[in-house]
């Protein structure tokens, strides 16, 4: 993003994440995590895959740290990660 660049949160949350790596839909924003004392975003969150055929929820989630998120366009977020490594269990479940 640019510098001075400003979104509101209900934008993020509009649009879908996509891995470069493999090109896969991971889902749209669910959440931030922010740093209060630095004022800035830390990580996105994006609901994990679904249990069995999508009836059950999710019970993980993916944690995106910022500097992994590579471009913010009109209608998605391009993020590069190894899925495996940034796939955290949801601390409700």
């Amino acid at each position: 993003m640019k510098a001075g660049a400003r979104m509101r949160f209900c934008e993020l949350r509009e649009k879908e994440v996509v891995n470069l790596c493999n090109c896969r839909r991971l889902g749209c924003v669910a959440d931030i995590i922010l740093d209060l004392c630095q004022g800035c975003v830390q990580a996105i969150i994006v609901p994990g895959p679904c249990k069995v055929c999508g009836l059950f929820g999710c019970d993980s989630e993916y944690v995106i740290p910022f500097e992994c998120i590579k471009k913010v366009g009109p209608d998605i977020i391009l993020v590069e990660i190894c899925e495996e490594n940034f796939l955290k269990r949801c601390k409700e479940c």
